[in-house]
């Protein structure tokens, strides 16, 4: 359990956690929701489709597709019920749908965890997820109007008008990691490297705004991002040192070779076993924890798609991707739960106005199994 622990890659997980907590308690996740209004504001769906460009901007600050959904069904919600005309069920649909964009943008928490367990580089991780992150807010935002026009749902802004002179005004924002020069390779930036360092520069820099830029961070709220940071990192913590013990015992016990043989013998065809292997992924997310999933299924099923001649770091998008849609689902959906919970939405409901955001889903992911240059590109051409 100690020996689990000891990971100097891991030490990026408290800094990212840190830095979410304090960007909302700075004004800087108030202000992303205005700049996502103002972008995407004037179209059919209005709100809801703010909702799924801030998730898009959300995934390089928070890197969890359970507190983002959290913070703009308290945050939106009331909006879109009251003002956008959308019913709850509806409402509870595009929030719990649009946060899983999360799940890919850097720096997705799953993603860190998906190449820390399997031994995967992080930084390929993040590359990778960049491409089919934007693939999948654009297909949810197509998705969402399709909706928006069937049911009538009125655009939250009359015009884009206002949007040339909002950009001039916004500050810009940070997008999750620094840049640092890679001077070996010949490039001038490395982009979106979960190091260490990164992530408590991107601490730094969220203290620096919120005392000083916009003023709004107190001592007060210091104290409760901070006593957020240590609940939040001591779930994931523990889950990391658990599944340790696990993956030693699966280890003993031949666990993954078992899988393979299996499945194997099952099908020998690399697309079939990729099939089997995601729809027993999408499964267990109906009953597990997107991280614990990713800690206690990934290290016994990975083995499995990269014998069958698979890129790790396309499977790794997929599958992280895959797993946060099982969040989605009954019976033990987390991220339904949580949406539900806030909105007071009954399941049933919530996955009738689910249908047209799952079939969306499926969608995008045979354009990502059909096309694995999307994930692998940026990672063959910057790494």
């Amino acid at each position: 359990m100690v020996t689990a622990t000891q990971s100097f890659p891991l030490l990026a997980v408290p800094f990212f956690i840190f830095a979410g907590n304090l960007m909302n308690s700075t004004g800087i996740t108030d202000r992303l929701i205005n700049f996502a209004r103002l972008l995407t504001g004037w179209l059919a769906g209005g709100l809801g489709q703010v909702s799924i460009a801030l998730s898009l901007m959300m995934g390089g600050i928070s890197g969890s597709a359970v507190a983002d959904a959290s913070m703009e069904a308290r945050l939106l919600g009331p909006s879109m019920i009251e003002k956008g005309g959308y019913s709850k069920a509806a409402t509870a649909a595009v929030l719990a749908f649009g946060s899983i964009i999360t799940a890919t943008i850097p720096p997705s928490i799953g993603l860190i965890l998906f190449g820390f367990i399997n031994e995967v580089s992080i930084g390929r991780l993040f590359l990778a997820g960049i491409v089919p992150g934007i693939l999948l807010t654009l297909t949810l935002m197509v998705t969402a109007w399709i909706v928006a026009r069937k049911n009538g749902y009125a655009p939250d802004l009359a015009t884009p008008a206002d949007l040339v002179p909002a950009l001039g005004r916004f500050p810009g924002k940070c997008l999750g990691a620094c840049l640092s020069g890679h001077p070996d390779r010949g490039l001038p930036v490395r982009l979106f490297h979960p190091r260490p360092r990164h992530g408590a520069f991107l601490v730094f820099y969220a203290l620096f705004v919120g005392f000083f830029v916009y003023r709004e961070l107190s001592f007060a709220k210091l104290y409760e991002a901070t006593k957020g940071t240590v609940a939040d990192l001591g779930m994931v913590m523990l889950l990391i040192m658990m599944a340790a013990v696990l993956g030693y015992a699966v280890t003993i016990e031949r666990g993954p070779q078992q899988i393979a043989e299996l499945v194997t013998t099952l099908t020998s065809e690399p697309i079939a076993i990729l099939i089997l292997v995601l729809l027993l992924l999408l499964v267990s997310g109906m009953f597990l924890e997107g991280a614990a999933n990713i800690l206690l299924v990934t290290p016994i099923v990975l083995p499995v798609l990269v014998q069958a001649g698979y890129n790790p770091v396309h499977m790794g998008i997929l599958i992280v991707t895959l797993i946060n849609i099982g969040g989605l689902t009954p019976p033990v959906g987390v991220i339904m739960f949580t949406v539900c919970g806030i909105l007071k939405v009954k399941t049933g409901e919530f996955s009738k106005a689910s249908v047209p955001y799952f079939a969306a889903l499926l969608v995008f992911l045979a354009l990502l199994v059909a096309f694995p240059a999307l994930s692998l590109f940026l990672p063959g051409q910057l790494m």
